[in-house]
């Protein structure tokens, strides 16, 4: 039998996805060699909006792209998958004008991978920044010794002795949110009062009873994603990923803003290395809002 053709696949209905089409999202995620995830797409698919086509062979899904509302503020674009036997045949184009044309004037945002930024930029969307993964074993102390040692202390900022992290408590969530929203640049709150089902692990770091940061852990395939991961200032975030780092022998990833180069640095005095990159893309706004000096890790790219 021969596939369909490229026009009968962009002509295939769009619809919306629920928490039933769970497993085919893994699915199609494994599909495309990525970890099965049915966790972070149970969270996605509460927070926000899926679409989906089905595949024309009755086999699962062709196609998903999902979005999170962040009221007028933006909208983040994510989880734009296309199974591979329908790769190259224009399915992510119609997706991602479904999905324009659904969003109507507000602005759009996204992690994009090397492979769909063309798409994205002959769509309109415009090139604002670049986030690094990060991914491995976390090491306690730098691989190779006390030489080894010595040198990643030097990349350690003198983080005041006065901040402390423990694990986040039910009645920091009003703290986490304003701490959020200069940072963020929009009410996510829908997100992060989900947060500590979501997590395996979510720390909070204080300095004098004043929440100064916070970071969630979670699982992902075989290994443990710190994200989203808040913070004042380098040192607040380094120790709240050394403090969440204790807490699992798993792998940790992280995709974390390219503008911190000293925290991307120091992760990898720890023993984690390079595994890709994606470029932050908007449509509609210049640039995304909030405080990138204070943003140092999504909780998902997906999420925005």
């Amino acid at each position: 039998m021969h596939s369909p053709s490229p026009r009968s696949l962009v002509d295939l209905p769009i619809r919306r996805l629920n928490r039933g089409d769970l497993v085919p999202c893994a699915d199609l995620c494994e599909d495309r060699g990525w970890p099965r995830d049915e966790h972070r797409w149970g969270l996605l698919l509460s927070a926000g909006t899926g679409y989906g086509i089905d595949a024309p062979d009755g086999k699962g899904l062709a196609a998903t792209c999902l979005t999170m509302p962040y009221g007028s503020d933006f909208t983040a674009v994510g989880m734009m998958l296309v199974a591979g036997r329908y790769a190259r045949q224009g399915i992510a184009r119609r997706l991602m004008r479904h999905v324009m044309e659904t969003a109507e004037d507000t602005p759009l945002a996204l992690y994009a991978t090397e492979q769909g930024q063309p798409l994205y930029e002959n769509l309109g969307f415009s090139p604002v920044g670049r986030a690094e993964r990060v991914g491995g074993r976390f090491e306690a102390v730098g691989p190779g010794g006390s030489g080894s040692a010595a040198h990643a202390s030097s990349l350690i900022p003198s983080a005041s002795s006065s901040v402390t992290t423990r694990p986040a408590a039910a009645d920091d969530l009003q703290a986490m949110v304003r701490l959020d929203l200069p940072a963020f640049g929009t009410d996510r709150t829908h997100l992060l009062a989900r947060l500590p089902a979501f997590a395996d692990r979510l720390q909070v770091a204080e300095d004098h009873g004043e929440l100064v940061g916070y970071a969630a852990l979670w699982p992902s395939g075989q290994a443990e994603v710190v994200g989203p991961l808040i913070a004042r200032d380098w040192a607040t975030a380094q120790a709240l990923v050394a403090a969440l780092a204790a807490t699992t022998d798993r792998p940790l990833r992280a995709d974390v803003d390219a503008r911190h180069k000293e925290l991307l640095g120091w992760l990898m005095e720890r023993g984690l290395e390079p595994l890709s990159r994606t470029t932050v893309m908007t449509y509609g706004i210049p640039d995304l809002p909030g405080d990138a000096a204070r943003r140092f890790a999504p909780l998902t790219v997906a999420t925005g």
